[in-house]
């Protein structure tokens, strides 16, 4: 280890020598699907990238690249299929290296893993064997030897395209169940020729491609990514995992090390791990690679924070750590860790919302957090106002906050109004969810910002429009929020319903038996469930959508649906709320209209989503001032519109 024993985080800022490539410090932004481009890198992209080269991270791994026509995993694919692509991932290249930091390309075929096309049709998908896939309901066709070649070739040809551009070294995506770890799993490979049958021929795929890659691209560093652990019955097994890590590591600089496959709906849980997984839980993996091979092992999974980063680094670990939703929510993290300014990072709190959330939509990644984060061409904050303002901004909840932060920024003068003695609004409701303490690091971010930006906060005061009036600002920024919805219902007024919010904040007496209706799908009703069944109650969970917490993005529905099935909930779904008597709770079928009846029903609370609380816009009328509504109270959505509002509100006046 090279660097000053006694500066911040010394084993994070070390430089370190894998293969024939010195990486100047061991933050890395690992290898993941933006869909900020497509086929080739575009000026969105490459500055998405620059913007962390610039922060000081030390390895940038960018993002999948097709090596073959049979490996189109999705739309917005970036490719290496001909030279024609050598210049724009030069471009990416030259702009990458004036900061001093590194750039690998993960060269990657899917096989039987295929999400989707740009198409709309579905393109056959070739693996080893025709086993089907579990997650996406896909059947494979079988490859044929020759098209083992071509893909092989693949590789070398797209590796030595990439290394004319410059770029410092390649990763095979093994991990996650993509196409080599199908080689390497007897579940998934039943050949019974030279790339099947015994654990050396399953391995001949994988060293075949390394040597392809090797001849093509002579003198660059070259790593495997694949998973410690699939952490699924079918897939490989973290003893197997060492045992092909073992046989390849003379062939290889590098392993970087993950958990988790994409087969299942259980093991790709682990592709983004949510905030209900602890951090840095898959550190015990690369140390046992590590150990095993004595090869240098980045390590990914729920590493934000420098601190966590260290501690894997000084254990013996790992050699690097993977920090890319850290660097999504904060692309100066590695500035200001080296600068002794780590109480600055804005933590990622791992809400998997807006970054693998907006990328399974087919829509560019960003950050709840960060709204500049993957729109740095089009909404970076430039510069100071032209002249400045005097900005009231009322309501301290996440849009609230964001807006006054962004606003004091640009060199106004910020006051913010909140009626409650607390600023956070519903986020210090979402930290009590169990499994989702970590939200309320959003609101200590927000607060952090606030702190340094200089903005008049005043806490425990409720406004009226016409205090606001006789302040005189040039703009006011409502951020009022929202109440929870009640609608009528039969039995309403039962001493024995009550809200989310009533539970949350401890202000009900739940029974034994507890019907939940839900009708947002979304945290707040998975939440309770968990929160109720794991303080002894009988729940059930009624939720009007085709399956509890169907607006999550999908791996974080999974783990927490999968944590409810654990604890016995029962969970109905298509259904919507009709009444409740004394001890009967009545739904209908929203696909049958027919009644349904949940008897001995002790408690109901009812999770019906939130009504703006809009009261100071509808008052406003000719003011000499602008008025803008954000958030909650222009209407209820989530955190994410909650705070790029807020952003925007502020960059805008």
């Amino acid at each position: 280890m090279t660097g000053q024993p006694d500066a911040p985080f010394p084993h994070l800022f070390s430089s370190i020598d894998v293969g024939p490539i010195t990486i100047p410090n061991r933050i890395v932004s690992t290898g993941h699907h933006t869909y900020l481009a497509h086929e080739n890198p575009s000026e969105e992209l490459i500055a998405y990238h620059e913007a962390r080269a610039r922060g000081g991270t030390g390895l940038i791994v960018t993002e999948i690249i097709a090596i073959h026509d049979t490996a189109m995993f999705s739309g917005s694919l970036l490719t290496a299929l001909d030279e024609d692509c050598i210049e724009p991932y030069r471009q990416l290249v030259d702009r990458i290296h004036p900061h001093g930091t590194k750039l690998f390309a993960q060269l990657f075929h899917q096989g039987r893993e295929l999400l989707s096309s740009t198409s709309g049709l579905i393109p056959a998908a070739y693996a080893p064997s025709a086993i089907p896939n579990e997650r996406f309901h896909i059947m494979p066709r079988p490859m044929p030897v020759e098209l083992i070649h071509d893909v092989i070739a693949g590789y070398g040809r797209a590796a030595g395209y990439l290394s004319r551009a410059g770029y410092d070294g390649f990763e095979i995506v093994a991990n996650q169940g993509y196409l080599p770890a199908q080689f390497l799993n007897p579940h998934t490979n039943i050949r019974d020729d030279a790339y099947g049958g015994d654990f050396d021929r399953r391995l001949a795929f994988l060293r075949e491609t390394i040597a392809a890659i090797r001849t093509a691209a002579p003198g660059k560093a070259l790593g495997l990514r694949i998973s410690g652990d699939e952490m699924d019955d079918l897939g490989l097994s973290h003893d197997t995992v060492l045992d092909v890590c073992e046989a390849v590591a003379d062939d290889l600089d590098y392993f970087s090390v993950v958990a988790g496959t994409s087969a299942s709906l259980g093991g790709s849980v682990h592709v983004v791990p949510p905030m209900g997984l602890e951090s840095g839980y898959t550190a015990p993996y690369a140390a046992a690679i590590r150990a095993r091979t004595q090869k240098p092992v980045i390590v990914t999974g729920r590493i934000n924070q420098p601190q966590v980063a260290e501690q894997i680094l000084a254990q013996g670990q790992a050699d690097l750590c993977g920090m890319t939703r850290a660097l999504i929510a904060d692309s100066d993290l590695a500035d200001k860790a080296l600068n002794g300014n780590p109480e600055h990072i804005r933590a990622c709190i791992a809400c998997n919302q807006s970054c693998i959330g907006r990328a399974h939509k087919g829509l560019g990644i960003s950050c709840i957090q960060n709204p500049v984060s993957g729109r740095e061409t089009s909404h970076e904050v430039t510069g100071p106002a032209t002249r400045p303002k005097s900005i009231v901004v009322v309501g301290g909840g996440p849009a609230g906050m964001k807006a006054a932060v962004t606003a004091a920024e640009r060199g106004h003068h910020v006051t913010l109004f909140e009626a409650t003695p607390h600023l956070g609004g519903q986020a210090l409701l979402a930290q009590k969810l169990p499994g989702r303490e970590e939200f309320g690091g959003m609101v200590s971010n927000l607060l952090g910002e606030l702190e340094r930006s200089g903005v008049t906060v005043e806490t425990g005061r409720y406004v009226t429009m016409d205090e606001v009036r006789h302040l005189n600002p040039d703009t006011v920024i409502l951020a009022t929020g929202a109440t929870p919805y009640v609608p009528p219902f039969e039995g309403r007024d039962e001493r024995h319903v009550v809200t989310a919010w009533d539970v949350l904040n401890d202000e009900a007496n739940v029974g034994a038996s507890v019907v939940i209706a839900d009708w947002r799908a979304d945290w707040i009703g998975v939440g309770l469930a968990e929160r109720l069944a794991s303080a002894g109650s009988s729940v059930t969970l009624c939720t009007n959508a085709a399956m509890a917490g169907e607006t999550l993005q999908l791996y974080t529905r999974n783990h927490y649906v999968g944590r409810l099935h654990k604890l016995g909930v029962t969970i109905r779904t298509h259904v919507r709320l009709y009444g409740i008597d004394e001890n009967t709770a009545y739904f209908q079928d929203t696909l049958t209209q027919e009644p349904v009846m949940i008897e001995g029903v002790d408690t109901l609370v009812v999770s019906l989503g939130h009504q703006a609380v809009d009261a100071m816009s509808v008052q406003s009328g000719d003011e000499p001032f602008e008025v803008i509504s954000i958030g909650d109270c222009l209407s209820p959505r989530t955190a994410e519109e909650a705070i790029y509002e807020g952003f925007m509100a502020g960059k805008e006046v």
